[in-house]
């Protein structure tokens, strides 16, 4: 018990110092089209001097985003960006970004509510999966726990999304960011030791796993400190997504080719499946329009198309 207190207490000023990184630098995002519209600004500023300043009328927030922490001017940037919109898009202009972001039409004081609905579909299937993982594979099977940390970080990273979906804020973002990179990194990091068989307990191939297991730890903390301290850039970390994933789906490709060539059956080819299915629905990231009926964009699309691939992967 001791040392496991003492383990924490050393670990906890680390942990305290990235929390306030992931705060200060996901702040840093580029001004957007709509935050140099002068209608918006006015717009913005005569709210808050109308509601949100001392002696003022106050606004009346609802307890339920107020428990989202909606406070007085956040509300008026939302209810600006909508005013803003709607005038816009009756004068025959296109629709614009606001803070890096379409302008949602939040459902309960969730910003994103398709996002979320999606994120979370994501998560049931990797619990789902979990549960059926602990259930038909012998606990002796030393790929099992390659597999389940497979499943405990994509779990993490969907409720990271679906938290950073409902309320988007610099903390909420980081997370989002960091625990999707971790996933990502992880069925790159993981998709060799499967088809190499790196969990083998020669003395060779655990040499092989720990070199491996250090250099794309290495990658993930090179890419973490770039964006915390570097530039915290949508564009960098979408990018490095889709290639690490790209790697991944093409690694899968060859060993579902190689064991199909090996045994002749069908089912082997699934993984070929997921990656193909994954990788058009990863290209939905490279597209960018504004949310239909106010809240399905390209991102929350390629959030629900890779909802069925996971229970397939699963199999």
């Amino acid at each position: 018990m001791t040392s496991s207190k003492t383990g924490w207490a050393r670990r906890s000023p680390f942990i305290l110092t990235l929390a306030v990184a992931i705060i200060l630098f996901a702040a840093m995002t580029e001004a957007s089209a709509g935050d140099r519209l002068y209608a918006f600004r006015d717009c913005v500023k005569a709210c808050e001097e109308d509601h949100c300043a001392q002696g003022q009328t106050p606004m009346a927030i609802p307890l339920y985003r107020r428990l989202l922490l909606w406070d007085c001017p956040a509300e008026c940037d939302y209810a600006c960006q909508q005013t803003t919109t709607a005038e816009r898009v009756s004068a025959g202009y296109p629709v614009v970004q606001f803070h890096g972001k379409w302008p949602f039409t939040r459902i309960l004081g969730i910003q994103e509510p398709f996002s979320v609905l999606f994120s979370l579909g994501n998560l049931y299937s990797h619990a789902r999966g979990l549960r059926e993982l602990r259930a038909a594979v012998p606990s002796s099977y030393p790929l099992l726990k390659f597999y389940k940390l497979f499943s405990y970080l994509a779990i993490t990273s969907w409720v990271f999304s679906s938290v950073f979906h409902t309320r988007d804020f610099g903390l909420t973002e980081g997370l989002d960011y960091f625990g999707a990179g971790a996933a990502v990194m992880y069925g790159f990091y993981y998709a060799p030791v499967r088809a190499l068989r790196l969990d083998r307990p020669d003395r060779k191939t655990r040499a092989r796993l720990r070199a491996w297991t250090v250099l794309c730890a290495s990658m993930y903390a090179a890419h973490v400190v770039y964006l915390l301290f570097v530039r915290w850039s949508y564009t960098y970390n979408m990018m490095a997504n889709v290639v690490a994933g790209l790697i991944h789906n093409a690694t899968w490709c060859l060993f579902s080719l190689r064991r199909y060539s090996e045994k002749g059956e069908a089912w082997t080819l699934l993984p070929i499946l997921c990656a193909a299915w994954i990788s058009a629905a990863m290209s939905l990231e490279l597209l960018d329009f504004p949310p239909i009926w106010g809240g399905l964009d390209a991102h929350s699309l390629w959030h629900m198309f890779t909802v069925i691939p996971a229970y397939i992967w699963y199999r």
